[in-house]
Parts: C-alpha cells; sequence; structure tokens
C-alpha cells in the first residue's frame, strides 16, 4: 500500500460526506446524521484501542479485524440491537466503496471490509394497541396546560397521519392546509414527501391550537417550551406521561412498552382491520415498498382466524374410487 494512502484517510472522509454523500449521492439530512453519528463511535473506538487522534489514523488501521471488532463492541460493549449494528456497518462499507475508487492501492483492505456479512436477525412481531388503548393515551394529557394541549393535538395527530417521531416534530405551521379539506404534508425518510388528509375532529383541534397559540409559518407546529421544535427524547417522555396516566384506567398498559413506533403501528392495524387496502396503507405511512406493510398482515391474528372460518375444514369421510368411464370400470373388474 502506497504512503500517500496511508496518510489520505482524513481528507478521504471529508470528501465522503462533503462530495459523495451531499454533492453526488444529494443525501438527507437523515442519512449524513446518522453516518456521522457512525463515524463518531467508530473514531471514539480507535482511539481507545489504537491511541491514535482522528487526524492521525490511516486507512491500514480499519482493516477487516479491526471492524468486526468495533461491530462486536457495538453489540456486547454499547448493548445495541443487531439491527443498529447492522445501520452502523452499512455507513462503513459505503465509506469502503468509495475509498476502493479513490483509492485502488487500498482496493485489498476495502473488499475485506465490504466481504463482512451483515448479521440476519429475527423480525419481532409487531406490537400494536387497541383503540381503546389509544382513545385513553389521547385523553390522558391535562388540557388545563399549555403542554397538556400541546400534548393532546400532538397525540391526536401522531395517531391521525401514522408518522414517523421525527417527521411529527419537524412539523411547522405551514405544513397544514385547514379549509373543507384539510391535510397536512409530512416531510418523509429520504426526502420522500407526502400528505395525509385530517379528520374533523383533528383539524378543528388543530385550529383550536393555532387560534389560541398563534404563530408565523415557518415555526414548528409542535414546540417545547423554548419555542424551537420538541426533540425525540422530549416527545417520548410526553408519552410516556400519557401512557402512564392511561393506565389508570387500563393497568394493562402499565406492563407494555409503548413507543412512538407503537402508534404508528397501530393506525396501520386498525386501518387493515378497518378493511383499508394495504397499498393504500403504504402510501399514507410513507412506506417505499408494499412489502414492508405486509408485516402488518401477518401480525393481524384476528384476521387469520376470519380467513381460518372462511375455509371449510377437510373432510374426514375416507373417499372410495368410482370410475366414470367404460374402459376404467373395465379395468376395474380385472
Amino acid at each position: 500500500m502506497s504512503k500517500s494512502a496511508v496518510q489520505s484517510f482524513p481528507v478521504l472522509l471529508q470528501k465522503f460526506f462533503t462530495q459523495r454523500l451531499v454533492q453526488q449521492r444529494h443525501a438527507s439530512p437523515r442519512t449524513v446524521e446518522a453516518y456521522r453519528d457512525s463515524f463518531r463511535l467508530l473514531l471514539a473506538f480507535a482511539h481507545q484501542h489504537l491511541h491514535k487522534r482522528p487526524s492521525d489514523i490511516a486507512i491500514e488501521d480499519l482493516n477487516a479485524p479491526f471492524i468486526l471488532d468495533f461491530l462486536g463492541y457495538l453489540e456486547h460493549g454499547r448493548h445495541n440491537s443487531i439491527r443498529s449494528r447492522n445501520a452502523r456497518f452499512a455507513a462503513i462499507r459505503s465509506f469502503m466503496e468509495y475509498v476502493s475508487f479513490e483509492e485502488p492501492s487500498a482496493l485489498a483492505l476495502t473488499q475485506a471490509v465490504r466481504a463482512i456479512p451483515t448479521k440476519r436477525f429475527e423480525q419481532p412481531l409487531i406490537g400494536f394497541l387497541s383503540r381503546e388503548h389509544i382513545e385513553a393515551i389521547l385523553a390522558a394529557p391535562d388540557t388545563d396546560t399549555w403542554t397538556g394541549q400541546r400534548d393532546h393535538v400532538m397525540l391526536e395527530t401522531l395517531y391521525n397521519t401514522g408518522a414517523r417521531v421525527s417527521e411529527l416534530t419537524e412539523m411547522r405551521v405551514s405544513d397544514l392546509v385547514l379549509g373543507s379539506t384539510s391535510w397536512v404534508r409530512i416531510h418523509g425518510k429520504g426526502r420522500k414527501d407526502r400528505s395525509v388528509p385530517l379528520w374533523p375532529d383533528t383539524a378543528k383541534e388543530l385550529r383550536r391550537w393555532l387560534r389560541q397559540y398563534p404563530r408565523a409559518p415557518e415555526e414548528s407546529l409542535f414546540p417545547g417550551r423554548s419555542g424551537a421544535s420538541l426533540t425525540r427524547i422530549g416527545f417520548t417522555e410526553r408519552l410516556k406521561l400519557a401512557v402512564h396516566r392511561a393506565s389508570q384506567q387500563f393497568p394493562e398498559l402499565a406492563h407494555r412498552r409503548v413507543s412512538p413506533h407503537t402508534i404508528r403501528h397501530s393506525v396501520a392495524m386498525h386501518m387493515l382491520q378497518s378493511g383499508v387496502d394495504i397499498t393504500v396503507i403504504a402510501l399514507w405511512l410513507g412506506h417505499e415498498s408494499p412489502v414492508t406493510t405486509h408485516r402488518y398482515v401477518e401480525a393481524d391474528l384476528q384476521m387469520k382466524e376470519r380467513a381460518l372460518k372462511a375455509l371449510q375444514a377437510p373432510s374426514r369421510k375416507p373417499l372410495r374410487y368410482r370410475p366414470k368411464d367404460d374402459v376404467l370400470r373395465f379395468l376395474q373388474t380385472l
């Protein structure tokens, strides 16, 4: 490996982010942030184990055994899930692919790293809440307070749209269209925007919310106390509080792990159980492929039970062979 290739890691990393991701691939800010965080973890791990500052690391340091050690650290040291481990590794593989073109002398190293397989993992059964549980959570916030009013309309909007938590917290006032037909523009993953209609009750709550606390079009629809967008952690804490209050009515909720994604799953399951076509649900949730949405069909036990009842059980009475033709009858007599 040439000396220039060994010393070029800091430059290659900067070019990977600024040229490859931003300029060439036009990656979304979320993708850039995810890749950035992956390399922050990798560089911190290298500093601890190689005793090198990020600016001193060379490409040859990031060989396959080292990357395997890093992936093992993610699983066993940080206790990341296999899904998270694979996501971090995807950033490294993408970088190594870029390096293989920019520095052909490092081709053997990059191929070895890219040959590391991603780990397979079991898809957990999709968890979702009943309509009664959802209604109790939506009614839980104390609407006598500003935060309670925000939480109530925010949870209503979440259940109406099935938005991801990042999509919900990034909603702006300008994304709302409140009229005879009300809808909200959702800025999805990979810069894929979609428009989702709002129920009349949701639109009414949003009108009341903006009338009581008016804000400029570019401001956050559901801000924190500082006026800035509510963070993912902040929203999760507000949801936990609503679930805790709802558990006073439904004690079983105290033993459920209810995340923002659980609400999203519940939206999909309730739509599916109401007879909404799976392709419409995929569009509603912003799934890139209906294959992702198909997991909800797999999880709907009630739908399976209805299918079982519609399917006649096989008869237990043994069938007797009866020839239907003269030739067959003749052969039967032999």
